[in-house]
């Protein structure tokens, strides 16, 4: 999202769970400004990277990392909300941030949730962009796969924990 994002001109700032991921998206991916969700300090810190606000938001972790944007959000501004990373290994989710009302009503806010296969009939505009993107060097695609069904649970468990870069894949069978 964050490279599709800098494609077309928005500044850009990424948030990973590390140094070495953040350090990824500025120096490989071309994100303009980084923070680590993991900061005690990650409010105040998107306040001096975000001095005018943030426009769009893209979560898919939810959280902590979320509460930390809201209120950073400028009037109008959109959240696509695509997952919820932090509640997926959790026996009690959170209820989520008692604010997030009063947020969209005086922000005026969009929250929407973002889900690709909404979008089926664009796939094949979209796998045309995404393809001279790549072919162009614009987008790097990142991405990981772990051979059998056996190794899809260890997989799993690392991306909950944040050792992915990208997407992973289980692959169960060798292509036709």
């Amino acid at each position: 999202a964050g490279q599709l994002a800098r494609i077309h001109g928005a500044r850009v700032v990424g948030i990973t769970g590390s140094e070495e991921k953040n350090r990824l998206l500025q120096d490989e991916l071309g994100f303009d400004a980084i923070a680590n969700h993991r900061s005690p300090t990650l409010g105040k810190e998107l306040r001096a990277l975000c001095p005018d606000g943030i426009d769009v938001y893209f979560d898919n972790v939810g959280g902590a990392v979320l509460e930390a944007c809201l209120p950073r959000m400028n009037p109008y501004g959109r959240i696509v909300c695509c997952g919820a990373l932090s509640q997926y290994d959790t026996h009690e989710p959170a209820s989520g941030p008692r604010a997030v009302p009063a947020l969209l009503i005086s922000l005026r806010l969009r929250m929407e949730g973002f889900v690709v296969t909404d979008h089926a009939d664009r796939w094949d505009e979209a796998a045309e962009r995404l393809a001279a993107w790549v072919s162009d060097g614009s987008l790097k695609v990142l991405e990981h796969v772990v051979d059998g069904l056996d190794a899809a649970p260890a997989a799993f468990v690392d991306v909950l924990a944040g050792r992915n870069v990208g997407k992973w894949m289980v692959r169960v069978a060798e292509p036709l």
